[in-house]
């Protein structure tokens, strides 16, 4: 669900003005813009920044009571409410399975001859960042020497190593970690 920004009405922001002295039709006139800003250069994605922009202005709502000019600004205060709303966005992403976008996981599962075995390794294989998946992919599915896969994707063949050994890493504590 989308939800695109509107300045907040009066009505909302004069709600339990006696509580706090943050006003937060005025503090998103003032610093709704940055904010969105900061949160489409985090997230790389203009919807989901407008949400993050919308439930940091919801959370200031909600906790305005909180907010103490004299321990920093309103801006301050707001930039740390959002950086929360971020990162619980990526936590949410890290909890959501990845379906594994290449024609070679097959061939990645097709040893295993028990299917739960592969299903574990396509979880685990689904665990690593995209770059790692596609290092592993390149590397031990498909055959390519890292010098090759290094000139096919322009990055070092020292980053590919270390993008392996880590997704490898991750995967083996994965899997150790399923089989308990």
């Amino acid at each position: 669900m989308t939800v695109t920004m509107t300045r907040p009405t009066p009505e909302w922001s004069a709600m339990g003005t006696a509580d706090a002295d943050f006003d937060v039709a005025a503090a998103f006139a003032e610093h709704g813009s940055s904010l969105l800003g900061f949160a489409v250069n985090a997230l790389r994605d203009r919807p989901l920044a407008e949400d993050c922009v919308q439930e940091t202005f919801l959370r200031a709502w909600r906790g305005r009571s909180g907010f103490d000019a004299a321990r920093g600004s309103a801006r301050t205060w707001l930039f740390a409410i959002e950086r929360r709303v971020i990162l619980d966005v990526f936590r949410a992403r890290q909890r959501t399975p990845v379906l594994v976008p290449t024609e070679h996981a097959g061939e990645l599962v097709a040893d295993a001859g028990d299917p739960l075995e592969r299903l574990r390794i396509v979880e685990a294989l689904a665990r690593v960042s995209p770059e790692q998946r596609e290092a592993v992919v390149a590397v031990h599915l498909t055959g390519l020497s890292y010098q090759e896969f290094s000139e096919a994707s322009g990055v070092p063949v020292a980053t590919l190593r270390t993008r392996v050994f880590y997704a490898l890493r991750a995967m083996r504590g994965h899997l150790e970690e399923v089989e308990r």
